[in-house]
């Protein structure tokens, strides 16, 4: 709390002019062509996270939580059925903020 305060306090009236563009979300385009909903998950080394639940034979849009991205980042995704047993884990895949990653569950 005290850096936040220290941060403030030395603000550059100079760099008042500059605007910072806020980054775009970053998300996850689920296409879930299997009967069963799927619980989605997200990991990061070895934190694990759930997205949401992508509906059976629909498509379901996540957005990844800015805290999981610190410049590119190594993630990897995982689908779990609801009522079935048959989970599946994706490759690491480098991941900048702001980008829109696609996966495609199969039948």
């Amino acid at each position: 709390m005290g850096a936040l305060a220290f941060g403030a306090a030395c603000h550059n009236a100079s760099n008042e002019d500059e605007t910072v563009e806020p980054m775009p979300p970053t998300t996850l385009t689920v296409k879930n062509q299997a009967f069963l909903d799927m619980n989605v998950f997200v990991y990061r080394s070895t934190q694990r996270m759930r997205l949401g639940t992508a509906t059976g034979s629909n498509t379901t849009k996540f957005t990844i939580p800015p805290t999981l991205l610190f410049g590119t980042t190594a993630l990897r995704f995982q689908a779990v059925p609801i009522g079935g047993n048959r989970q599946s884990v994706s490759q690491e895949i480098s991941v900048t903020p702001g980008d829109d990653i696609d996966l495609m569950i199969p039948p």
